[in-house]
């Protein structure tokens, strides 16, 4: 039997961005921030998912720049300079959720390789980890700028497959981010969608997932079941 390996999405899946609303909280009040750091996320997968399609790749870092701009016009909270490097620093030092550290060492325990999956580039990637406290938890970092490519582009799910030397029904995707899901579904990975939000229904197009749970340990206890089920001694 071929080892599982399973690539973690890290954005909303092993580390929390809502976490910028602490820094955004300085300047604007609660309920601003908390709106203001949803819809700056939301923008930030909107722009790679148009620079995807036209082809045009960008250091994530830059495209969290571009979508910060564009909510500070759109909400007209108009942050100074200042308080944008803030928010881009805390980018770089998001924590960990704090299911993830236990999930991560239960499900090496299972045999399972477990990696770093992300459109940012690789010295984010590892910077998070690090600070999150992740880092020794993961036998290696893909990023997205190893093939100028963003999810949910085949192209790598495909390099993810050849990076890791890991077979399509071995391989599988954990993400918050249903379009990613979808992605590594339609390139022949297997997937586990986090429904971190329980007023997130999954989006009623593509593949589903083939594991869903609400968080990394409900997940690290599935895995135990199903690969128990899958692979019976």
């Amino acid at each position: 039997m071929d080892t599982p390996l399973f690539a973690f999405s890290l954005h909303d899946t092993l580390v929390d961005t809502q976490d910028v609303a602490v820094t955004l909280a300085l300047r604007l009040d609660e309920t601003e921030a908390s709106a203001f750091a949803r819809r700056w996320r939301e923008k930030q997968l909107e722009f790679a998912y148009r620079r995807g399609l036209m082809g045009a790749y960008a250091d994530f870092h830059r495209l969290q720049r571009e979508a910060l701009e564009a909510v500070d016009r759109e909400r007209g909270t108009r942050l100074g300079e200042e308080s944008k490097q803030a928010l881009l620093a805390h980018c770089r030092r998001l924590p960990a959720f704090a299911d993830a550290s236990a999930a991560l060492t239960r499900l090496r325990g299972l045999g399972v390789r477990c990696v770093a999956f992300a459109n940012a580039s690789r010295y984010d990637i590892e910077l998070l980890l690090d600070n999150a406290g992740l880092a020794l938890l993961l036998e290696d970092v893909v990023s997205a700028e190893e093939v100028r490519r963003f999810q949910p582009d085949a192209a790598l799910y495909a390099h993810l497959r050849a990076r890791t030397h890991s077979r399509p029904e071995a391989t599988w995707l954990v993400s918050a981010e249903p379009a990613e899901i979808i992605g590594a579904r339609y390139a022949g990975l297997r997937a586990a969608w986090l429904q971190r939000d329980p007023q997130r229904a999954f989006e009623s197009w593509g593949d589903p997932p083939d594991l869903m749970a609400p968080d990394l340990d409900a997940l690290a206890t599935q895995c135990a079941g199903w690969f128990a089920r899958e692979h019976p001694h």
